[in-house]
């Protein structure tokens, strides 16, 4: 983040926001910059590839599903943006360990004994290790004296939309981001592939909650996709997995989707317009 920092303070927070008796690296200002620009970047990329998706991949149909609520879309961004609001406090003092050099995070190539082999397995590394810490995250979460304090709110959209991607309780999200800043702290990691996990990290966790089902044969039981993750909002204890279907399978809760067993959502709403084209 001390890139996008630098950024920041020479194209708009220096010239333009604070007065001059404010230093670039006084604590107060970074903190406060790490602040604005976390909730800033934050609501953009929620909001942004959130409607992006929402009108271009998910499927409008799927809100005639009975299990779809009332007013569900205003729900899941009301309580996505409030739960972005309230993580950005804890999100910012990590980012401002960061940017003091706490992590292992590096700026050039030449810093890594690795080379280019390195930063390619730090990319491997990064998603193995988040994938792995958010199932067991994401599984603890339906513990039953857990669940109906936190991970509850987002399984009340049992058929979600790319707005329900970021619904979580603010605890809950917070403790599922975690592992994406502990590993910076524990492996090396370049800060440009840093940045741009983060963006994918986005990208996927709005991709899961699209409605679009289609997977390439040979991934199906690789990748856990949007047909993997809406039986787990419709059946709770199956496909906890973010990226991969591999803990769920030692961990003996995959479940192979509906979806693509002809008895999915769509297979649901499909036969409902049926009915009612017959009672016509």
């Amino acid at each position: 983040m001390d890139h996008v920092l630098d950024i920041a303070d020479s194209y708009i927070f220096t010239p333009y926001v604070y007065p001059a008796s404010w230093p670039e690296h006084g604590a107060l200002r970074q903190i406060l910059s790490l602040w604005l620009l976390t909730n800033l970047g934050a609501v953009l990329i929620y909001l942004g590839l959130g409607a992006l998706s929402f009108c271009y991949v998910f499927d409008h149909k799927l809100m005639k599903h009975p299990q779809f609520i009332k007013n569900q879309v205003r729900k899941e961004i009301k309580l996505s943006t409030t739960s972005i609001f309230w993580m950005s406090f804890p999100t910012v003092a990590l980012f401002f360990l960061e940017i003091h050099g706490h992590s292992k995070l590096y700026d050039n190539i030449s810093e890594s004994s690795l080379g280019w082999s390195g930063l390619f397995l730090s990319i491997a590394g990064f998603l193995f290790f988040t994938d792995m810490c958010i199932y067991w995250i994401h599984r603890s979460m339906h513990h039953r004296d857990i669940y109906k304090h936190l991970h509850k709110q987002h399984h009340t959209f049992k058929i979600p939309t790319p707005f329900a991607s970021h619904a979580f309780h603010p605890v809950d999200g917070f403790l599922q981001s975690l592992p994406y800043h502990v590993y910076a702290f524990i492996f090396p990691l370049h800060k440009g592939v840093y940045l741009s996990l983060f963006v994918f990290v986005n990208i996927w966790t709005i991709s899961i909650h699209d409605g679009d089902y289609r997977i390439p044969g040979p991934l199906i039981c690789l990748i856990n996709g949007a047909a993997h993750h809406v039986d787990h909002h419709l059946f709770f204890n199956y496909n906890y997995g973010q990226y991969f279907t591999l803990w769920d399978r030692l961990g003996g809760s995959y479940r192979h989707p509906s979806a693509l067993l002809g008895k999915g959502p769509h297979d649901h709403v499909r036969k409902l317009m049926a009915e009612a084209a017959l009672a016509q």
